[in-house]
């Protein structure tokens, strides 16, 4: 990187924080970077038990080079937030990268950002991006153009050391991997939906049940209002 790197991270009201704090972990290390951490107002987002404080203030924020939305329960709810949703598109149109984590790409789409662009995401959410007019992906890591998204939450770590190797180079993308000794080795091979034990993924997919038919209504509502802002830019 021949000149400094701003990364932005907006976060919400229940992110998962290994979204963020994971591939966060890791472009702490890129030379010339700088990492900031920003929410609605600059204030505190609980995250699975843990508070985040001390955030810049995501209005406050004029540009970056790169925008990466984390995912999490609460991507629904960000996604109809318009004071949060006007600064993703905003800082989304000047940045070298449009990326996310897991369900980030979910709030991507409701931005306007991945018409036509294939996309990864969680895997039990994957579908909804059909509605922002996506094409899902299940790749850890998919690139199109520029936007670049990781699928479920550990994907982030994957996906940031892509991208480091994309702005800093592959030998000190290597050397971050090695510094933080990112060898992963599962003791389980359940990571995914095809490797899972069945009785697993019945488990999990009845654990996502209850909140399926509220989270397909935001998406569909978010798809709508963006179709109607496109019609009116025509």
């Amino acid at each position: 990187m021949s000149q400094p790197t701003t990364i932005v991270f907006p976060i919400y009201p229940r992110v998962t924080h290994l979204d963020f704090t994971g591939p966060h972990q890791f472009f702490a290390r890129l030379p010339d970077a700088t990492v900031i951490v920003a929410s609605v107002g600059g204030r505190p987002v609980e995250a699975d038990g843990i508070t985040f404080a001390g955030l810049a203030g995501l209005e406050d924020i004029e540009r970056c080079d790169v925008v990466c939305v984390p995912g999490g329960r609460g991507c629904t709810d960000a996604m109809h937030d318009e004071t949060f949703m006007a600064s993703i598109r905003r800082l989304g149109a000047g940045a070298r990268y449009i990326t996310s984590v897991c369900t980030g790409s979910l709030i991507l789409g409701a931005a306007g950002f991945l018409v036509g662009r294939r996309a990864a995401c969680h895997w039990a959410w994957r579908d909804m991006l059909v509605p922002f007019g996506a094409i899902p992906d299940p790749g850890r890591v998919v690139r199109d153009c520029n936007v670049i998204t990781g699928g479920g939450v550990t994907a982030g770590i994957d996906f940031a050391l892509t991208l480091a190797a994309e702005l800093a180079g592959p030998a000190v993308a290597h050397a971050i991997q090695l510094s933080l000794e990112y060898a992963p080795a599962p003791p389980f091979n359940a990571g995914r939906p095809d490797t899972a034990p069945p009785e697993i993924l019945e488990r999990v997919n009845a654990a996502n049940a209850a909140a399926m038919p509220a989270r397909h209504a935001a998406v569909e509502r978010a798809a709508a209002r963006l179709k109607r802002v496109a019609a009116g830019a025509a």
